[in-house]
């Protein structure tokens, strides 16, 4: 009723406005030239104040159905405050305020005008508890000097009312309690504090020229030691500004300042000299000053104030409120030097509230409760919002769980052969294990306790302190259901149990069952059951025993045997392979070789995709252009003069525009032939190499391009450009340094842009030596403090990601995701400082909209690269070939067939295809295609073919 009457209060002055703009209205009438200017502006006012209203209120109910779907969108709440404050509707914001509050600790900005509101509104002494009991709210969240002096002042207002002085001494006491120690901003308190009491001292002061009774000399002398004691107290302390406190006070005091004080003040003094350089660093230093803060609290440890220490540590978690890792180092802190029960728990619930993702709070938390002697139900209901905390593993509730269970373990006196405690202890065990195996699994794809560590403990409990082995037999046969019979060590727990609480029967039935399952350690679990038997069995015993073991043993050995074969065949099998790969590189370069030297006019002009300047394979396949001559192209296609039997050639195609840089290109690789070739090779030096890719074709001058990009890292020697057989530029090159210490240096600038293409730089490295090498340089298993984002609109910029993601922590990287060509792929990379800050990002920004588009924001965790997948088996042209799986660097450009079947007769195993390039040291036909010497078979000698030989082959039937 109060919340309704403030708002028809604040409709009175609308309503007036209202009134006075019909009065106006009537008067332009009567005056209609004099006043239709005045008229016409009031209505356009009217218009846009209405225009405003309804669109805030359209946004007011937008906000309020987005928090009935997501109540812990903190920007949303913030926002929501802001509009209703601003359009009045008090009823609404205190309960939007009260939601809140309930859900997050409110910032020292939204307590303050929300306590400003209330006390603006507060009429009678009702309602002024209310504001009462706000405010001791409000301090409960953060310890915050504003906060408090706002709080003593409204509490001076109330004064005059029974007790109200000793109720106001009694808040200024916790304030200094509170914050009084606050380098920077408690003086303030402490100088409200004196002040109030100077006042009082004016009120039992004598007027002048009485003589006071003995009663109101008493009061004055009283009132007097207060406003002495205040000024001690403050002195006592490190405090900005201690020198105008002492003069203040040697002014004051008509005796002067006592010896003790003046000592006192010293070492205070002296204490704050200590204290500036850390002071001064957080006031240079910017938000949120973590390793600052952190200097400091180790500093006030050292010293071993415990006032101090905790006002610093209260300090940091004001500005470092969402870092677990403070948290945890605070609440420790407090459960081992403090103990102090109000300010223990306080702080434990604070922290839950602020990090609830952190499960090592919450079991701290539980931890405290018991150990300060909580009711039950209060554990009970701190453990059930642990539960629905949304942890990030699986393995956290497993742990939150065992902390709950101990708790109630430790309630129960198995003295007693039934109690209460112990039936709700087995109701809780069997309640985890399903809560685990339902909602855990659901949301993780595993339950967290893969050794059945809950059950084990269970067994345990109803083996020692029920004496119920019947019950822990049942668990441990679950325990083995669920995957872990092959298990050495979970066979030995059990046994160890029956040992302690069973019979010799049941040993010897667990040993056995061992034996037969065990896969990890079976002649540890063998010699165990032998030692047992020895000491507990009988001879048939021992020899079933034998006998068991024995053909166990066995068993193992002959798989282990087999196993050992068959990694022996697979080596073996890799050598040859490898030996085959070296043997076909060895043949298809002499083969080139000879087909150089045997060339003639009437042959075919071969084009040697393989072969580099520098006499080495290229890393890269080559990029066809348009208008360059290929093998199997619509404009080289050979046709076949049936009547002669001889081979033509079409007409070539019309010369096409050359790209940009290609003569220049060109005319460099038919220098960089002419080089001699052993020379380069002697030059060459791989491990002061790096190799350089995804420059574009047409780049003007690469080599000074990049001699020039890479002259910061090294002196270059030399840059080995790769260029096609036309003289156009590949895209990718060898630069190598003079220093071996420059290659880390030209590593770090994978990626750069190069003509707006994003250049690849990768150690050089023999692909002959090292088949299997392959560079990544991002990490592929899961990073908890970074996290990646999809469907970003493509036009984002790292600016933007930045400005979107650095309210949620301090950013250390961003990566946008481009495909080769530098284009934007919409995803993204951010890496915070720590998982929580990661963590609360995900939480905060997962499903908002940027630009139209729908962002999903999750904790890194990229799919595993399958590096073990080898190029599959491919055939020689011609032949029937298989599906081949794309390479390492995407699909081929054709897997068709081009070389007809009956120029093909295969004679031996499929050669290798390794990226793309086919090395055939056993085929029927090596190289004819490509105008080299073919081979008819591996028992004749090698010898060219003419087209007449080619043309009987291809009319043969």
């Amino acid at each position: 009723m109060a919340a309704t009457g403030n708002e028809e209060q604040t409709l009175l002055p609308d309503i007036e406005e209202e009134a006075e703009g019909m009065e106006r209205e009537m008067e332009s009438e009567e005056e209609e030239e004099e006043g239709m200017g005045v008229e016409h502006s009031e209505e356009e006012d009217e218009e846009n104040t209405s225009e405003d209203e309804r669109e805030n209120e359209a946004e007011i109910q937008r906000l309020e159905e987005q928090l009935s779907i997501n109540a812990f969108d903190y920007n949303c709440h913030v926002d929501l405050i802001k509009l209703l404050r601003q359009e009045g509707k008090l009823h609404r914001l205190r309960k939007a305020r009260q939601k809140m509050s309930e859900l997050f600790p409110l910032t020292e900005e939204i307590w303050l005008d929300w306590l400003k509101d209330e006390i603006r509104l507060t009429e009678d002494e009702s309602e002024r508890e209310k504001v009462y009991e706000l405010f001791e709210r409000a301090v409960n969240d953060y310890v915050c000097p504003e906060i408090w002096l706002e709080y003593v002042q409204y509490s001076i207002g109330g004064m005059g009312a029974q007790g109200g002085i000793e109720r106001v001494r009694s808040i200024f006491e916790r304030a200094l309690t509170a914050v009084g120690v606050h380098v920077t901003k408690g003086a303030s308190i402490w100088e409200a504090y004196r002040e109030f009491e100077i006042v009082i001292l004016s009120t039992v002061q004598p007027p002048p020229g009485s003589v006071p009774s003995q009663e109101q000399q008493e009061l004055l002398n009283a009132q007097l030691d207060r406003i002495h004691t205040l000024f001690r107290r403050q002195l006592a302390v490190p405090l900005m500004d201690m020198e105008g406190t002492y003069a203040e006070y040697s002014d004051w005091a008509d005796d002067g300042v006592p010896e003790t004080v003046t000592h006192q003040y010293r070492r205070a003094l002296k204490q704050m000299e200590k204290c500036k350089p850390y002071e001064e660093a957080l006031l240079v230093s910017e938000t949120p000053k973590l390793a600052e803060y952190q200097a400091y609290i180790d500093f006030e440890m050292k010293e071993g104030d415990p006032a101090r220490v905790q006002i610093i540590f209260e300090r940091a978690l004001a500005e470092n409120c969402l870092v677990p890792d403070l948290w945890i180092k605070y609440n420790t802190y407090l459960d081992h030097q403090l103990k102090i029960k109000d300010v223990v728990l306080s702080a434990h619930e604070r922290a839950v509230r602020n990090c609830p993702w952190t499960m090592s709070l919450w079991k701290s938390y539980l931890l405290a409760l018991e150990r300060h002697g909580t009711d039950h139900q209060t554990v009970t209901d701190v453990f059930e919002k642990a539960l629905n905390a949304g942890f990030i593993q699986a393995t956290d509730y497993v742990e939150i769980w065992q902390s709950y269970l101990d708790y109630l373990r430790r309630r129960v006196d198995f003295s007693k052969e039934w109690s209460r405690e112990l039936d709700e202890l087995r109701a809780a065990f069997a309640r985890s294990l399903d809560y685990l195996k339902q909602d855990v699994e659901e949301r993780f794809s595993e339950s967290g306790d893969l050794s059945c560590t809950i059950m084990q403990i269970w067994a345990k409990i109803e083996a020692l302190h029920c004496k119920n082995m019947q019950k822990a037999r049942e668990l441990w046969d679950s325990i083995m259901t669920k995957g872990n019979a092959k298990y050495a060590n979970m066979w030995l727990e059990y046994y160890n149990l029956e040992r302690s609480y069973g019979d010799t029967l049941h040993c010897r039935k667990a040993l056995h069952r061992a034996v037969q399952c065990t896969s990890d350690y079976p002649e540890h679990v063998c010699d165990i059951l032998l030692n047992f038997e020895r000491v507990e069995g009988s001879l048939e015993d021992w020899d079933a025993a034998v006998q068991k073991t024995g053909t166990k043993l066995n068993r193992v050995n002959e798989q282990r045997a087999r196993v050992a074969i068959k990694e022996a065949n697979q080596a073996r099998q890799e050598e040859e392979k490898a030996e085959q790969r070296r043997k076909a590189k060895a043949d298809k370069k002499g083969q080139k070789k000879s087909q150089k030297a045997n060339r003639t006019g009437d042959k075919r002009k071969a084009e040697d995709d393989g072969e580099e300047e520098w006499g080495e394979e290229a890393e890269l396949p080559s990029k066809r252009l348009r208008g360059e001559e290929d093998f199997g192209s619509t404009a080289t296609e050979e046709l076949m003069e049936t009547e002669s039997g001889l081979f033509g050639r079409r007409a070539p195609p019309p010369r096409k525009t050359e790209p940009p840089g290609f003569r220049k290109n060109q005319q460099r690789a038919s220098e960089a032939q002419r080089e001699p070739q052993d020379v380069s090779k002697e030059q060459r030096k791989d491990e002061n190499s790096v190799f350089v890719s995804n420059l574009g074709f047409n780049l003007e001058d690469p080599e000074g391009k990049l001699r020039t990009l890479f002259k910061g890292c090294g002196t270059v020697e030399q840059v080995r450009l790769v260029y096609t057989p036309k003289g156009v530029f590949r895209g990718y090159c060898y630069v190598q340094f003079e220093d071996r210490l420059a290659v880390p240096e030209a590593l770090k600038l994978d990626r750069q842009e190069v003509d707006g293409r994003p250049m690849y730089v990768s150690p050089c490295v023999d692909k002959n030596k090292n088949p299997d090498f392959k560079v990544f340089k991002y990490n592929t298993s899961m990073e908890k403090h970074k996290i990646f984002i999809s469907g970003l609109p493509y036009t984002c910029t790292k600016e933007t990601l930045e400005d979107l993601f650095k309210e949620h922590g301090t950013i250390k990287a961003i990566r946008l995701v481009t495909n080769r060509s530098g284009k934007p792929k919409g995803l993204a990379y951010v890496e915070y400082e720590n998982e929580a800050q990661a963590s609360q990002a995900v939480l905060k920004m997962d499903g908002t909209m940027l630009e139209n588009f729908t962002l999903s924001v999750a904790i890194s965790n990229p799919p595993r690269r399958n590096m073990e997948e080898k190029a599959a088996p491919s055939r020689i042209l011609g032949a029937t070939m298989q599906r081949q799986p794309q390479g390492a660097r995407g699909k081929g450009r054709t897997q068709i067939s081009l070389l007809p079947r009956s120029l093909y007769r295969q004679s031996a195993p499929d050669a290798k295809a390794e990226n793309g390039t086919v090395s055939v040291p056993h085929a029927t036909l090596t190289d004819g295609v490509h105008g080299g010497p073919g081979t008819t078979s591996l028992d004749t000698q090698t010898k060219s073919l003419s087209n007449e030989d080619f043309a009987r082959m291809l009319l043969k039937k």
